[in-house]
C-alpha cells in the first residue's frame, strides 16, 4: 500500500529513480527460520534480481549447516543491469562487510547518482 499525500494523491515510489548502496547487520538467529537472504533483500531494495557474494556465501556456511552465524554485516548495492535482455532494470548485489564486534552498528546509506 502506497501512502497517501495530503491532497489525496499517491506518492511515486520508484526504485529506478536512484542507485543506492545500504550496509546491514542481520539478525539471522532470528530469521532463520523466516526468509531467506534473496526474498529478504528483494523486500528491502525493491529488485526482484537479486545475486549474492562468494564471499557471503562462503561466511555464512563457514561453520555448516548446524552452527549459523547470530549476526551478520552484509552491504546492499542496488545497480543497474547492463545485460539489455533481462526484464529488470536494477539488480542487487549482496557483498559481506567483514567487522570486528556488533555492538553499536547502525544502518549506513550512500546515496550515488
Amino acid at each position: 500500500v502506497v501512502p497517501m499525500k495530503k491532497g489525496g494523491e499517491k506518492r511515486d515510489h520508484s526504485a529506478i529513480s536512484e542507485i543506492v548502496t545500504r550496509e546491514h547487520t542481520i539478525n539471522i538467529y532470528k530469521c532463520i527460520r523466516g526468509v531467506g537472504f534473496k526474498k529478504r533483500a528483494l523486500w528491502e531494495m525493491g529488485t526482484p534480481d537479486v545475486r549474492i557474494d562468494t564471499r557471503l556465501n562462503k561466511a555464512l556456511w563457514a561453520k555448516g549447516i548446524r552452527k549459523v552465524p547470530y549476526y551478520i554485516c552484509v552491504q546492499l548495492s542496488r545497480k543497474r543491469n547492463k545485460d539489455e535482455d533481462s526484464p529488470n532494470q536494477l539488480y542487487t548485489l549482496v557483498t559481506y562487510v567483514p567487522v570486528t564486534t556488533f555492538k553499536n552498528l547502525q544502518t549506513m546509506f550512500s546515496f550515488v547518482r
